[in-house]
């Protein structure tokens, strides 16, 4: 069985409603180069989420093995409670059953969008959400602001964690992401492994998809947010040799949250941080914990290490 990976791809994600979204941004990294790029998308108002799954596929058809990386929480935690949704009646025991209710939620809304959801009268109690016209979202009475043990891990390791994902609202809300993320692992779970969730028998799939978290890899190297807004250039270029990948000529213009920086960043630390094998290697404590709620590439991952 051949374990090596020839392309490593990081995705910059968007949970925004519509089509096209210029937030998206897709960044390729090959085995065999140390030059990254970013993937023009195929329509010039941006990448929707459905043609960035058929370009997957496509690398996946063209004999090519991918590892690649996806900006958005792969499930909600679930072991602080031993569940996902609290008391709710259809509560899913595992991630394949949360994204067929995710799914199933926001069904009428084009290109995967998830906030859907909370236009249901028991789930939308549990997330901090946009308020619509129609009455739905808000601060429901169950939102808690939860972790994954993923998070905690690479709070403590790094000091650096991404927003729970039951937060639907502002900058840092990953959740509106995440639950179109799951819209998309629900429909593609048969096409890809999804690590560390899906069973370990399918890890020589030619696509394998983690879940990625690409401030953690700027602080890894040691990138500021401050250094970022200052000089993006710079602070790419600094990350990008950190990870062994060489510097980028320019940054794109018109992306106020630096999406290329972090689908570039990604990218490298893919290539760099990887175990052809095991994808990244979980110590047995958290093993139970990634099964159920995903687990952050790399997190567990020493600074020092590479």
């Amino acid at each position: 069985m051949n374990n090596r990976f020839d392309r490593f791809v990081g995705i910059d994600w968007s949970g925004a409603k519509g089509t096209y979204h210029k937030g998206i941004q897709v960044a390729v990294l090959d085995a065999d180069t140390t030059q990254a790029e970013l993937i023009a998308p195929p329509d010039r108002r941006g990448w929707s989420r459905q043609m960035v799954m058929d370009w997957l596929i496509s690398q996946r058809q063209s004999g090519l093995r991918v590892l690649a990386g996806f900006d958005f929480a792969f499930a909600h935690p679930f072991m602080d409670e031993n569940h996902y949704f609290p008391d709710y009646a259809s509560d899913p025991r595992t991630p394949p059953d949360l994204w067929a209710l995710v799914d199933a939620a926001s069904r009428h809304w084009p290109d995967h969008y998830g906030g859907g959801l909370w236009q249901d009268q028991d789930l939308r109690r549990y997330y901090n959400a946009p308020r619509g016209k129609d009455g739905s979202g808000g601060r429901g009475d169950r939102f808690l602001s939860r972790r994954r043990l993923t998070e905690l891990n690479t709070k403590t390791r790094h000091h650096r964690a991404p927003s729970p994902t039951f937060n639907c609202v502002g900058p840092a809300g990953v959740g509106t992401g995440s639950l179109a993320g799951m819209r998309i692992l629900h429909a593609f779970q048969n096409d890809m492994h999804i690590w560390p969730i899906s069973d370990a028998s399918h890890m020589a799939s030619p696509l394998v998809v983690v879940e990625i978290f690409p401030a953690l890899y700027f602080t890894m190297a040691g990138i500021t947010d401050r250094m970022k807004a200052a000089d993006p250039l710079d602070a790419l270029n600094r990350g990008l040799a950190y990870f062994g990948a060489d510097s980028m000529a320019a940054v794109t213009k018109g992306l106020p949250d630096r999406d290329d920086l972090d689908a570039l960043i990604s990218a490298a630390a893919l290539k760099s941080c990887h175990d052809p094998v095991a994808v990244f290697p979980i110590s047995a404590e958290y093993k139970q914990a990634a099964a159920c709620e995903g687990w952050i590439f790399g997190s567990s991952c020493d600074n020092n290490s590479l």
